[in-house]
C-alpha cells in the first residue's frame, strides 16, 4: 500500500514537470517566433513599412538593412540634424544606392552639360571648358547618365565677387533637376572666414565636388573630395609628373616629400591646424610656408612667429 501511494507520487510529480517543461519550451519557441527590437528595425523602409503592399511596388523607396546603420555612416555629422528626424535632412544620408538612379545609365556612362546661360568664373570656366572637350560628352539628355550644370556654384562665399545668389531657386528650375538626382556640383568655397560653414542647402540629392571637404560633410561614397586650385591654375600643360617614371622605382625618387603654402588663419576654423605646420617644416623634403596676412587687421592678432612665417612666404 505504502509502495503503491509512493509510486502514484513519482508519477504525478514527473507528469507535472513534463507539463511544466511543454508550456516553458511552446512560450519560448513562441517568443523567439516574434520579430525583436532589432528584427522589426530591420525592416523599416524609408517612409513605410516593408510588410505594405506600397513598399514592394514603389522603386523610390529603398530597404534599410538597419535603422542605426543609416547614422553608422554619418556618425561624424552634425548631430542637430539626426535630432530633426528622418525628412530634415535627408540628404545627408545620400549614398549611390538611394540617391542616384542607374537606370540613366544604362547607355553607358555619358554625360549631359547644360547649355550656359550666364557669364561664370574664371575657375568654373575652365571646368566647364574641359568638360566641354570629353568624350563622354552627350547632348541629348534622355541618354545622360550625369547631369552637370553651367550654373556657378564653385564659390559661395557671400563676400567674393564670385558670388552667385539665389543658387538652389536657379537649380530646381533646371529641367532635370529631379530633386538633384543624377547631378553633379562643383565648389570650393563654402562659407565666409573664419568660420567657413560648409552647409550647402541647395545640393539635395545631387553629388558634389568639393575642396576642404571635412569627415563631418562628406558623404562617403558619394561625394568627390579635389584640391583646392587658384584662379590662375593653368586648364593644361605644365611638366610631366613623377607617376610615369616611377614604376621601377617606388616610391619614386623626388626632392619634396611634402610642400604647401597658404594663409595662417590667426583665428577661426583651421587656425589650430595651420598655426601648427611650422612643427613639420624643415626647410629642406618638407616644405610648409603661411602668412599671418589674411583678413582685415591680421596685425591686432599676429603672434610670434608671423614676421618670419611671412618673410619665408615672400
Amino acid at each position: 500500500m505504502q509502495f503503491k501511494k509512493r509510486f502514484t507520487l513519482i508519477c504525478m510529480c514527473g507528469t507535472v514537470t513534463v507539463v511544466g517543461y511543454l508550456i516553458y519550451f511552446h512560450a519560448l519557441s513562441e517568443y523567439n517566433s516574434q520579430p525583436s527590437k532589432s528584427q522589426r528595425r530591420r525592416t523599416v523602409v524609408l517612409g513605410q513599412h516593408s510588410s505594405g503592399s506600397g513598399a514592394r511596388n514603389n522603386p523610390n523607396s529603398f530597404l534599410i538593412d538597419d535603422v542605426d546603420s543609416v547614422f553608422a555612416d554619418d556618425q561624424h555629422g552634425d548631430p542637430r540634424f539626426r535630432s530633426q528626424g528622418e525628412t530634415a535632412k535627408d540628404w545627408r544620408k545620400c549614398r549611390m544606392e538611394t540617391c542616384f538612379d542607374f537606370d540613366r545609365c544604362k547607355h553607358g556612362f555619358k554625360i549631359y552639360l547644360y547649355p550656359r546661360q550666364a557669364p561664370v568664373s574664371a575657375p568654373y570656366a575652365k571646368i566647364l571648358s574641359v568638360l566641354e572637350k570629353s568624350r563622354y560628352l552627350t547632348a541629348n539628355p534622355q541618354e545622360a547618365c550625369v547631369f552637370i550644370p553651367t550654373i556657378d556654384t564653385l564659390d559661395q562665399d557671400v563676400l567674393s565677387k564670385d558670388y552667385v545668389p539665389d543658387v538652389e531657386k536657379k537649380l530646381e528650375s533646371l529641367p532635370y533637376w529631379n530633386g538633384g538626382r543624377n547631378h553633379l556640383l562643383f565648389n570650393q568655397y563654402s562659407g565666409t572666414w573664419p568660420l567657413y560653414s560648409e552647409e550647402l542647402k541647395f545640393i539635395k540629392q545631387a553629388m558634389l565636388v568639393k575642396s576642404s571637404m571635412s569627415i563631418d560633410w562628406i558623404r562617403y561614397g558619394f561625394d568627390v573630395s579635389m584640391p583646392l586650385f587658384p584662379k590662375d591654375h593653368p586648364q593644361s600643360g605644365g611638366e610631366m609628373g613623377y607617376l610615369h617614371n616611377a614604376s621601377n622605382s617606388i616610391p619614386s625618387v623626388r626632392h619634396y616629400l611634402l610642400a604647401f603654402k597658404g594663409k595662417r588663419y590667426l583665428n577661426g576654423i583651421g587656425s589650430d591646424t595651420r598655426n601648427s605646420l611650422y612643427h613639420i617644416h624643415n626647410g629642406k623634403d618638407i616644405i610648409a610656408l603661411t602668412t599671418c596676412k589674411h583678413g582685415k587687421g591680421w596685425e591686432k592678432l599676429m603672434d610670434d612667429r608671423c614676421l618670419q612665417d611671412n618673410e619665408e612666404y615672400e
